[in-house]
Parts: C-alpha cells; structure tokens; sequence
C-alpha cells in the first residue's frame, strides 16, 4: 500500500529526512517511533504530499503521490489532482482541527460534500453510521466545544473516514489528550485494525504498538534506524539508539 525509496527532505539548510526506505503492506498497521524531531510527522505528511519531497519516489497502492513520470523525470502534478489523490488517504492530526460551527454530524459530512459532490441526503446515514462506529452517535448535534478532547478526536478520526479511504495516516493522534481519554481514541483505532483498514501511526503509546503494530519502525535523526515485529523490537532492540530511546520511555 506505501512504497517510500530515497525519501528525502529538507527545511532551508537542514535535511530531516535523509533517504527513508520503508513499505507498508495491504491491511498492515505500521507504527513509527522516535525522539521528537526525529521525522517521523514529516514522513507522514509526505505520504499525502503535505509536504513535497526533495528526492526519493513515494507511492501510494501503486501509484506515485505528487508527481507523475515522463520520460524517466518526476513532475509534480496541479494541486487539483493532488487533491483527487489526498481523498483516498485520511489523516488524522494532533489537534482535531473540526470545524468549531459545525456539529459533529455536519462536521463528518462537509468533505464527501464538498470534495466528492455528493448530496446531504444521501450521505446524512452513512455519517451517523461513522459516528455510532466511534460511539458518538448519541453526540452528533453536539458542536465541537461541547466534546471532550478524546471525544473530537473520535469525531475527526470519523470525518476522515466518510471519504472511505484505502489509507489512514495518525500523527499522534493522542497527545493532545488528558492520560484518562486516550484509551477511548486507542479503541477506536483498534477497531479499525481489526477490520483490515491499513494505517500508518506515529506515537509514543508503546503499548498500542505492540498489541496493534504489525511493524514497529524506529526512526532518529531523519532516518530508519531499526524496523520490525513490534514485539521483538520493544523486548530486544538491535540497535544501540534504540536501546537508549526505549530505555527512557517504557
């Protein structure tokens, strides 16, 4: 589903990713760890083209995100089709960024909507059916400063999910929570695992990656240090960083 080869990125004079390699299987839930600053946002946000690329090829089921090749060179493409591409990837953030005068129902509703054309009427079940998924339908006249945290955060993971995408991307999506919500955003993602959707996860819930990951990936200093079973990672790191890293945070 993801094929990374030589991705590399760089801010000014700074490159915070030095050639990532990396694949994600059809169904797999791959989890990347790391210290701050370490690339790990930045690679997720070059999966969708939120960030372009300075070197490398990224595809996403096949096909290259960004750019189209002609004649053995890369050229990005009009940000139209870019946006045609980012509707099979959802992403869900950080902060939830939901629309603050919008209910939770209208919010779920507003990208098929506005990105798809597709009517009010006909996708008005299908967001309850979202919200119910992630337990909120009780909520979904609710605006956004009527929730919990981990309660928008359920609601963003649902709007990204109305546009039924192949791929979902999670940039620490339990950080900005109170210790005592982030197990109800844990489920939620659980759940969707367990269905078979695909997703890329960036986090410092170690216990979620080894429960949930298929692929533990530790990143530092813009680059893959050490990938594999999370289990086999988090009990008996091969690499020296990675020790240290998970010294501190287990």
């Amino acid at each position: 589903m993801v094929e990374a080869h030589g991705v590399r990125k760089r801010f000014g004079h700074v490159e915070v990713l030095k050639g990532i390699d990396l694949e994600v299987r059809n169904g797999e839930v791959c989890c990347l760890v790391g210290p701050s600053g370490s690339g790990k946002s930045t690679f997720l946000r070059c999966i969708n083209h939120l960030e372009r690329l300075d070197g490398g090829t990224l595809r996403v089921d096949g096909g290259l995100v960004g750019f189209r090749e002609r004649d053995g060179k890369l050229y990005e493409m009009r940000e139209k089709e870019i946006a045609a591409q980012r509707s099979d990837i959802g992403m869900v953030f950080q902060r939830f960024n939901l629309f603050p005068h919008m209910t939770a129902l209208q919010n779920v509703m507003e990208a098929p909507v506005q990105v798809k054309g597709v009517r009010p009427s006909a996708i008005r079940d299908r967001a309850m059916e979202l919200l119910d998924r992630v337990g909120l339908a009780d909520k979904h006249a609710s605006y956004p400063a009527m929730l919990s945290g981990g309660q928008q955060q359920r609601v963003a993971i649902a709007r990204a999910l109305a546009m039924d995408p192949k791929l979902m991307l999670f940039d620490e999506p339990t950080s900005a929570l109170d210790p005592e919500l982030v197990g109800e955003v844990l489920d939620v993602m659980r759940g969707l695992a367990d269905g078979g959707m695909t997703m890329v996860v960036v986090t410092h819930e170690m216990g979620f990656a080894r429960e949930v990951g298929d692929t533990l990936v530790f990143m530092d200093d813009g680059a893959v240090v050490e990938s594999g079973d999370p289990r086999q990672v988090l009990t008996d790191p091969q690499h020296e960083r990675t020790r240290a890293f998970l010294s501190k945070v287990l």
